[in-house]
C-alpha cells in the first residue's frame, strides 16, 4: 500500500472513465487528438479501454469471482482481472488478480484529514487530489439522467464535494458535456439561479484562472476580449478552475 504520493503523477492530467452514458465523450475526445497522461478506469471499464494507466475497483475481489453479486458485470471481470498489468487500487489484496494494489486508505485521509468516501468515483478523485494531479477530466460520471427522471445513482454529493475540493486546490476539472455532474447537461443560460429568468440571462464561462460573467447576448464580445472561446463539444470537458 503506498504510504505518500506518487511525486511522478503530481501536475499530470488524467482521464477519469467510468461505466456511465457519457462514457461516450471519451472515446469521441480520444478519436478527435485529445491526450492525457494518464488513464483511470474504473470497474469493468476495463473491459472496454485500450489503454489505461490505473484502474480503481473498490469492491474486493471475492465479490466477483465468488458471487454474482456484480450482476452482469460479475463474467467480464472474472475474465480480465486476472489479466491486468498495471495497478488495480481495490479494498484488499487477492491472489486471483495479481495487479491488486490496496487502496491508500489511512495515508490518504490522514494527510486529507476527510473520510467522506461513499463510493469508487470519490475515492478516485480524492486519490487524485492527494497527488496533487493539475487536472482531471470526467467521463462516464452522470448519475441522473433528463432521459429517465426516475433513475439517480446514489453518491452524486460526495462527487461534487470532492470535485468543490479539487478546485479550492486550483486544480482543473472537467467534465462532460453529456453528464449531469455539475449541472454540465444544463443550457449555459439556466445554470445561475435567478438570474436564468431575465430576458438577457447572466452566463459564466470558465476562462484561465477566473470566469467571464456576462448577459448571454454580450458573451461572445466578453470572450473575444478575453482571448477565449467555448469549449468545443467533440471535446467533452468543458474546464472548470477554482
Amino acid at each position: 500500500m503506498l504510504q505518500k504520493p506518487l511525486p511522478e503523477l503530481e501536475g499530470k492530467n488524467i482521464a477519469l472513465v467510468a461505466m456511465g452514458q457519457s462514457q461516450l465523450d471519451y472515446h469521441l475526445s480520444r478519436t478527435h487528438s485529445l491526450t492525457f497522461d494518464e488513464v483511470w478506469a474504473v470497474n469493468a471499464m476495463i473491459s472496454v479501454l485500450p489503454e489505461v494507466d490505473r484502474a480503481f475497483i473498490l469492491d474486493p475481489m471475492s465479490r466477483f469471482f465468488d458471487t454474482e453479486d456484480a450482476g452482469t458485470m460479475t463474467q467480464v471481470m472474472r475474465k480480465y482481472l486476472p489479466e491486468i498489468k498495471y495497478p488495480i487500487y481495490t479494498c484488499e489484496l487477492d491472489e486471483r488478480v495479481p495487479a491488486a494494489e490496496e487502496f491508500p486508505l489511512g495515508p490518504l485521509v490522514g494527510d486529507l484529514t476527510c473520510a467522506y468516501l461513499n463510493n469508487t468515483i470519490p475515492m478516485t478523485i480524492a486519490f487524485a487530489y492527494w497527488h496533487k494531479v493539475a487536472r482531471i477530466d470526467l467521463f462516464g460520471i452522470d448519475f441522473s439522467y433528463k432521459s429517465n427522471l426516475h433513475f439517480a445513482e446514489a453518491g452524486r454529493a460526495c462527487v461534487e464535494f470532492w470535485l468543490s475540493k479539487c478546485m479550492d486546490a486550483n486544480m482543473q476539472v472537467g467534465v462532460s458535456h453529456r453528464s449531469a455532474l455539475l449541472d454540465q447537461n444544463v443550457p449555459i443560460e439556466e445554470r445561475i439561479y435567478g438570474f436564468h429568468r431575465l430576458k438577457d440571462p447572466m452566463v459564466a464561462v470558465p476562462h484561465e484562472n477566473n470566469w467571464i460573467v456576462s448577459p448571454k447576448s454580450n458573451l461572445e464580445l466578453e470572450m473575444k476580449k478575453a482571448g477565449a472561446s467555448m469549449p468545443q463539444e467533440i471535446r467533452s470537458p468543458e474546464p472548470y478552475r477554482g
